[in-house]
């Protein structure tokens, strides 16, 4: 079964729902893609013919490049903090619920909020290829949801070099720090991910409720809060004029002039 929406697609497959995003060029992030992503979650958890659900993309090279800073620039404060409130707290609470396991199928660049689509997920699988990181310093904004969850599995000390650089991060160090489950190349991403989907799907429908649900309470502890403060400070920094310039510089792709304001 195959079904399509103007930004995801949905099928099932062995008992694994497969959401595909499809809105190039990069997969960018918006109020409708975010709505789309959760409608196919939402969708999948509804369904008794579902165990496990995988996300995915269909743009040739990428994942998902970010959030649409076209969106950020031109919707103002108010507008911003809907969709931070939308995409970080949402999520996460959809996914604190959800009765089945997520995977995503990281089949080409995931950086900003392609980085946060992942961790909200169980399992990550990663092309070895992939272009990952956390780049928003480099355009004067900061990659927030990370700032609650990165240091929590990496450590202080290394996380912040990761988030304040906006340096590539390549595949395997994801793995080492504990970002992604599995790197492989590119044309084993979505059949590892379709594996590791058919043995969760394979479990107890029952148990497997109970126990996600267990398992995400278990490890939630302040997570959910501290996105909540992220999602406060990303609207302050929008005040400032040099998170203004940086997204003015990308958006006419040249060096961005900080003033310290």
């Amino acid at each position: 079964m195959t079904e399509n929406s103007e930004r995801v697609t949905y099928r099932v497959e062995d008992r694994v729902a497969v959401l595909t995003m499809q809105h190039p060029p990069v997969n960018a992030v918006d109020m409708v893609q975010i709505a789309a992503i959760h409608a196919g979650i939402r969708r999948a958890d509804a369904d008794p013919d579902v165990g496990a659900i995988v996300i995915t993309s269909a743009v040739d090279g990428y994942f998902c490049a970010g959030m649409d800073l076209k969106m950020v620039q031109q919707g103002g404060v108010a507008a911003f903090r809907r969709f931070l409130e939308t995409f970080y707290l949402d999520t996460l609470d959809l996914q604190h619920r959800l009765t089945k396991p997520t995977i995503t199928a990281i089949n080409g660049t995931a950086l900003g909020a392609g980085m946060t689509l992942s961790i909200t997920c169980d399992v990550a699988v990663v092309a070895d290829d992939a272009r990952l990181g956390y780049p928003e310093i480099n355009v004067g904004v900061l990659p927030a949801i990370h700032f609650a969850h990165l240091p929590r599995i990496a450590g202080r000390h290394r996380a912040f070099e990761h988030l304040f650089t906006g340096d590539p991060l390549p595949p395997e160090t994801a793995r080492e720090l504990g970002l992604v489950n599995h790197v492989v190349p590119l044309a084993d991403v979505l059949p590892r991910a379709m594996e590791l989907g058919r043995k969760f799907a394979s479990k107890s429908p029952a148990i497997m409720a109970i126990g996600r649900r267990a398992f995400s309470r278990a490890n939630d502890l302040d997570y959910r809060r501290d996105v909540g403060n992220q999602v406060e400070m990303m609207c302050a920094l929008m005040a400032t004029e040099d998170a203004r310039e940086g997204l003015n510089a990308f958006a006419e792709k040249r060096k961005p002039v900080w003033t310290g304001k």
